[in-house]
């Protein structure tokens, strides 16, 4: 399965509600994922920051994946990706991300997402 693949499965699992099942079986356990808001590391970590999210949200309404790509020889993927949701509380939030990962093998060692911090 190559990068790309790979990616593309993450985000498909996403799209069925399978966020924590695409982690665990994709992301490596000294990964580091870094975003605006700040660094997370080790899978412990970042697994509960999913957690927090996912335990935010009221209602999932979609989650469109734009363009997905990479680079093979380098080990590393692109996901750009549109999600619209609505957490607790009634803010509905449409959200637009690219996310970066670098691969070692079957997992990812490192993630860092872009995207406008004011979402």
């Amino acid at each position: 399965m190559s990068y790309k693949e790979k990616a593309r499965d993450i985000y498909n699992q996403l799209q069925q509600g399978q966020l924590l099942g695409a982690f665990d079986k994709y992301y490596a356990e000294d990964v580091v994922m870094t975003e605006p808001r700040g660094t997370r590391n080790g899978k412990a970590e970042c697994r509960a920051y999913e957690e927090q999210f996912l335990n935010n949200i009221e209602e999932f309404h979609s989650l469109e994946i734009n363009k997905v790509g990479s680079d093979e020889a380098a080990g590393t993927s692109f996901v750009e990706s549109t999600m619209d949701v609505t957490f607790k509380g009634g803010h509905r939030a449409k959200m637009e991300q690219v996310a970066v990962q670098q691969w070692q093998g079957y997992q990812i060692v490192h993630e860092r997402f872009y995207y406008d911090n004011a979402q």
